[in-house]
């Protein structure tokens, strides 16, 4: 059904043959829902295989956004990201900051002396009122990701219904959480840095990585892991006679596609999450859509 992918610091990563949920048999179907939901319970990351994006859909994607990011200044601050409602368009380098702090002007503190150095352009739904899409003026970009972005829409769907099938609480359980593709695409370039690193997940190709966020956890009442992370770049190809030390990391390209409820769902404990030896609900109710303005709120 699927190997490991990173085994490192007690930390197992496993990858997870998808087309198994997907066109196998029952029992397969019940033992790919199971290993999934166990790696989100342990590690909160896994890789899929044999998911239904096609890969020439995904090289276009990576090529539209490299054209993206290689205009200049001028060209890409005219889709400036605007609003934590809408969020979408471009966020120029040390806009952003992620952490886990609350507070702005703590934030703002950590973001003058640490800004991050990423540049990103969002893309959501295309018809979500008074919302729209800021598509920049390159030919291909908007038919190209407008694709890529409902095809990621259909496999949220179905990993959540492999989620729901391994909590035993019935295929389609979240579908009417998710069906409306609250989503958003996420194109990043990172610049060359300098050395460091946390546990490595290296890319393996043919997979997707899969982690579980802070609001799968806050929903499932803590039962799987929303466990922090970053992005880092692989090393440059050394030529023949340079030292083994790497000192810089070359830029890089990455393209996330963050899932959301619908904005209207209200989000609380799922039902088997809580009760008797498992505890009370460590969270209130919240809506989506809030939820995520909070968030972006904090990062912006």
């Amino acid at each position: 059904m699927g190997s490991t992918a990173v085994e490192q610091d007690g930390l197992v990563i496993p990858i997870i043959n998808f087309s198994d949920f997907l066109a196998g048999s029952p029992e397969s179907k019940a033992a790919t829902a199971k290993a999934i939901l166990t790696a989100f319970q342990t590690s909160g990351f896994l890789y899929l295989s044999h998911t239904p994006i096609p890969p020439d859909l995904l090289t276009s994607v990576f090529v539209n956004s490299a054209s993206f990011f290689d205009h200049g200044e001028d060209f890409k601050r005219k889709y400036l990201w605007t609003t934590p409602d809408a969020n979408r368009g471009y966020s120029a380098p040390g806009r952003e900051k992620v952490t886990q702090l609350t507070k702005p002007d703590e934030v703002e503190s950590l973001r003058e002396k640490v800004p991050d150095l990423k540049e990103s352009f969002e893309i959501g739904r295309e018809d979500e009122p008074g919302h729209p899409n800021r598509w920049p003026e390159l030919a291909g970009f908007r038919e190209v990701m407008t694709e890529f972005h409902r095809r990621c829409h259909e496999l949220n769907v179905e990993v959540m219904r492999a989620i729901a099938v391994g909590m035993g609480l019935g295929e389609g359980f979240f579908d009417g959480f998710v069906d409306r593709g609250d989503n958003t695409l996420r194109l990043l370039h990172y610049p060359a840095v300098g050395k460091e690193r946390f546990v490595d997940a290296r890319p393996v190709e043919g997979t997707v990585v899969v982690n579980a966020g802070d609001l799968l956890a806050r929903w499932a009442n803590d039962g799987v892991k929303s466990t922090i992370h970053r992005v880092v770049e692989p090393p440059p190809p050394k030529e023949e006679g340079e030292s083994e030390e790497v000192k810089e990391y070359p830029a890089r390209y990455s393209v996330a596609y963050f899932c959301n409820p619908n904005f209207d769902s209200f989000i609380e404990a799922i039902p088997g999450t809580y009760g008797g030896e498992k505890g009370e609900k460590k969270y209130e109710g919240i809506y989506s859509g809030e939820y995520l303005v909070q968030r972006l709120s904090a990062t912006y």
